[in-house]
This record gives structure tokens, C-alpha cells and sequence, in this order.
């Protein structure tokens, strides 16, 4: 079998030092009973294949950046390919994808991960026990806040949930939440009630990004999680849950760069590209931009 091209054409290793940013991927999380999530587990092969155009021009201008995208100085980043997981081996795929976050942490360098449904945050930000206090910034049509499904606590429904239980989780931002998803008026209570903060697709629209910007404190290190389904499907449309109404690029590379100029990116992940439900991969190649931008904007962190 042929292996799949990395990220970028990046390497899997430096020969010099050690690497800033380390990109992984992560095919299941927690699957509901009956579920099946093996298309979502081809996110990260998809993504990577994306990005083959781009490989190589690292020295090129590049427009959302506004430089070359490692500024002309040595590469830092590598793609370590993907941790080994199994469909509804949940407890399994959990510790497995938190012992890779905990491994890039203590480099010290910064973990992007690619998933997989929406459920690989979990242990992701779990990942980040010894490394708090964090903000998570989550990019999302839904908020995630459900107690249990079929019996699952950690499955794509219940991510924010999970997350706002963990002690080195300082706060919340959510942004992008429009249309109806699975919350119902007892999730939002207790997002609300917990001190998440809660910015809508719409409040973007009108307000810009700071509306969400402004709640993550100066300084703070961030862990961003990307869901597709923030993004407007007619630039995702590869997505399990289309959405009218949600982010444009631009505002979603906005919020990336305004984190790092206003806090500090410690994590990165994107999760829910469906592949299947994908048009002439366009949903693949901005998802490859999306990441370009998250890998910029973290080597311009001092």
C-alpha cells in the first residue's frame, strides 16, 4: 500500500532541532452505539491530499499571512502521521490520542490534530491537564453540550460538555452557533450556567470577530477546536450537518490570526470533514488553507 503524502509535503522529523508544530491524525473518538464513523476517519488522508498543491512553496507570498508561510526561516513544523485507531475501541482511542497530545506537549511544541468526528477533542484538550489553564475557543454550528447519548459521554454531541468539567479549562468561548443542532433548552442553561461564552454566526456577521475575540483574556494560551460545520456549506459543504448562515473564511482566519496576536495558540484541531458529502474537494482544500493559517499564525507567536 502507498503511503499517503504528508501535510504540506512536510517531513516527519527535523534533522536539525526539534520541530514547533506537530501535526497528527486522529481517525476515531468515542463512536455512539450503532454509529459508524469511518468516513470521518478519512478526513486527515483527504485534507493531506489537499494540500499537495501548495507543497513546496513555502518561500511563495502568501496572502493571509502576509509572508511566506515560515517567514523564510528554517522549517519547523512536521507531520507525524496518524496515531493507530479503532472504530468503538472508545476508551482506547481516548487514551491513545491524549498520550500523543501529552508526547507533543512535552517536546515543547505546539499539537495540530486532524480528526475524525467530533468527539477526538475530548481527549485532545484532556491532553493539556499539565499544561493549564487553557481557553478553548471553539469554532462550531453547535455547542456540544449534551450530558449522554445512547448510553456515550464522550461522543460528538458532548465534547464541550466534557471539556467544561476539566479543571485546567479556565473558560470558553463558542462561536458560530446558528440553526437547530441537538442542544436542548437544558444544555444551553447549562453552558450558560457553567460561563460559557456564546457568539453566534449572526452576532459575527454584524459585529466582526471581535465579538468573540474579546472574550479570551490578553495573554491567554488557547486551545482552538475547529468544527467544519462552522464554516458556510457553500465553502464546506462537506460536512455532516449543513448549516445556512455559518462563517465565512475569512472571518474563521481572522479569529485564528486575532487569537495570536491577542493570546496564544497551544493547540489546534479540525474535526467533522465528511468526505463523502464533499464537492470537487472544495471543503478539502479550505479545510488544508484553514490549517496553513493555524501553522502561520503560530510560528509568528513570540
Amino acid at each position: 500500500m502507498t503511503a499517503s503524502p504528508s501535510f504540506l509535503g512536510l517531513p516527519d522529523r527535523l534533522s536539525d532541532g526539534l520541530p514547533r508544530v506537530v501535526i497528527f491524525g486522529a481517525g476515531h473518538g468515542s463512536t455512539y452505539p450503532g454509529k459508524d464513523s469511518s468516513a470521518h476517519a478519512l478526513a486527515a488522508d483527504v485534507i493531506r491530499a489537499a494540500s499537495q498543491d501548495d507543497a513546496g512553496l513555502f518561500e511563495h507570498w502568501d496572502f493571509d499571512l502576509d509572508g511566506p508561510l515560515f517567514e523564510g526561516k528554517q522549517v519547523c513544523c512536521i507531520d507525524a502521521g496518524d496515531i493507530p485507531t479503532t472504530r468503538h475501541d472508545n476508551a482506547g482511542n481516548r487514551a491513545r490520542i491524549e498520550a500523543k497530545t501529552r508526547e507533543v506537549l512535552a517536546l515543547p511544541a505546539v499539537p495540530i490534530m486532524l480528526g475524525g468526528d467530533d468527539s477526538v477533542p475530548i481527549p485532545f484538550i484532556a491532553g493539556f491537564a499539565d499544561h493549564g489553564p487553557v481557553w478553548v475557543l471553539q469554532i462550531d454550528a453547535h455547542i456540544d453540550w449534551r450530558e449522554e447519548v445512547d448510553g456515550e459521554r464522550y461522543g460528538y454531541s458532548n465534547p464541550m460538555r466534557r471539556v467544561s468539567e476539566m479543571a485546567h479549562v479556565a473558560g470558553m468561548v463558542q462561536v458560530g452557533m446558528r440553526g437547530v443542532g441537538s442542544a436542548r433548552v437544558t444544555e444551553i442553561e447549562a453552558a450558560r450556567h457553567y460561563g460559557s461564552r456564546i457568539v453566534t454566526a449572526r452576532e459575527v456577521h454584524t459585529q466582526g470577530v471581535e465579538a468573540a475575540l474579546g472574550h479570551i483574556p490578553e495573554g491567554a494560551r488557547v486551545v482552538v477546536t475547529l468544527d467544519c460545520d462552522g464554516l458556510d456549506p457553500s465553502i464546506m459543504p462537506g460536512v455532516m450537518a449543513r448549516s445556512p448562515g455559518g462563517l465565512t473564511y475569512t472571518q474563521v482566519i481572522d479569529l485564528i490570526a486575532g487569537v495570536g496576536k491577542r493570546a496564544r495558540i497551544a493547540g489546534f484541531d479540525l474535526v467533522e470533514l465528511y468526505a463523502p458529502a464533499d464537492i470537487d474537494g472544495l471543503s478539502a482544500l479550505t479545510a488544508a488553507r484553514l490549517l496553513v493559517n493555524a501553522i502561520g499564525t503560530i510560528v509568528r507567536q513570540v
